[in-house]
């Protein structure tokens, strides 16, 4: 097997663009792969202060890799979930790869920890609030992600949800038409009055690719799954279309990229429906609680804190929401698995 670039041995087969690569061409595929996502769907500016929200996982630290040596004034944001020694290995690989990426990347890694500074943890908060622990930590991580990254200032928050991720959520949205979903799955959600810019320049790249890219490169990263997602139905669809792409490969970009480009647009939410954590929450005000916009007195977070036996930092300050709906529909982000 040779490199499709220089005809040295290859360490990689990429079946779906019919080649393979040693480590030095791959690398270069895949920070190419990176700057096209950024320039199709204008992701970000060179001066931008990005945050990357950061697991421990490969995908994270992948692509806070990859801005890094693309030249991006990126941070990473770590939020300890309380899952026992899951979230305390993974925040040891966050912080490992903040230390050896200080100098002379100037990598800062930020960290929130739900039990120090809310007094609650994803498996106390699920079962008191009677959500699955996914809902709950991904109501939990969407709520600290907004928040960080506009009280720091930053311009844009970034994600690592992949090419698999993506297919993954729309094949489930479809099978269900989801259409409040399939409206906003898109790789750049804009800006809008207490809600981040979020962009996703993994979706290029499979989850085998961002591996396979961290090994290359010498990432160590968090290689278990999360113990509470057993049974997510994210996992089923992921396997499903892995099976499809075994024998038609390309298949997944050819779902996901023909959908942004024929379709995506069909599902534009109708004004008026839903709540913050949807398409279009319709009219917003600031939370009683954190001053977090939202469609009812408390948000969703702050209730999920209250029922959990929790409490917000003492210091934690009000962001000032502009009331009513701005700029029409707002695309909040994918739901989390």
């Amino acid at each position: 097997m040779k490199c499709r670039v220089c005809r040295g041995p290859a360490v990689i087969d990429l079946p779906r663009h019919n080649a393979n690569f040693c480590p030095e061409h791959f690398t270069r595929f895949c920070r190419d792969q990176v700057e096209r996502a950024i320039s199709d769907f204008d992701m970000m500016q060179p001066e931008d202060r990005i945050l990357v929200a950061v697991s421990g996982g490969k995908d994270s630290l992948a692509v806070w890799d990859l801005l890094l040596g693309l030249g991006y004034a990126a941070d990473g944001l770590y939020i300890g979930l309380g899952i026992g020694d899951y979230s305390d290995t993974s925040g040891g690989y966050a912080r490992r790869f903040a230390q050896q990426h200080a100098e002379p990347r100037g990598a800062k890694l930020i960290e929130i920890d739900l039990v120090d500074d809310y007094g609650y943890d994803i498996p106390g908060g699920a079962r008191a609030a009677r959500r699955t622990p996914c809902s709950a930590c991904g109501l939990s991580k969407r709520h600290l992600f907004d928040r960080a990254a506009l009280d720091g200032g930053y311009d844009v928050l970034v994600t690592g949800h992949n090419l698999d991720d993506e297919a993954a959520v729309l094949f489930g949205n479809v099978l269900r038409w989801q259409t409040d979903y399939l409206g906003r799955q898109r790789p750049v959600l804009p800006a809008r009055d207490g809600f981040p810019r979020k962009v996703k320049p993994l979706v290029r790249l499979s989850e085998r690719e961002t591996a396979a890219y961290c090994i290359v490169s010498g990432i160590d990263y968090l290689v278990d799954e999360c113990p509470m997602s057993a049974g997510n139905k994210h996992l089923g669809y992921k396997e499903a279309l892995n099976e499809i792409e075994v024998r038609s490969p390309g298949s997944k970009a050819d779902f996901y990229f023909s959908f942004l480009r024929r379709a995506v647009d069909r599902f534009a939410p109708e004004p008026g429906t839903g709540d913050a954590d949807r398409a279009d929450p319709g009219v917003l005000a600031p939370c009683a609680r954190c001053g977090s916009p939202t469609s009812t007195e408390v948000c969703a977070f702050c209730r999920l804190v209250e029922r959990a036996g929790g409490s917000p930092p003492d210091d934690t300050p009000a962001r000032p929401v502009t009331l009513g709906r701005r700029g029409g529909p707002d695309p909040t982000g994918t739901p989390s698995p």
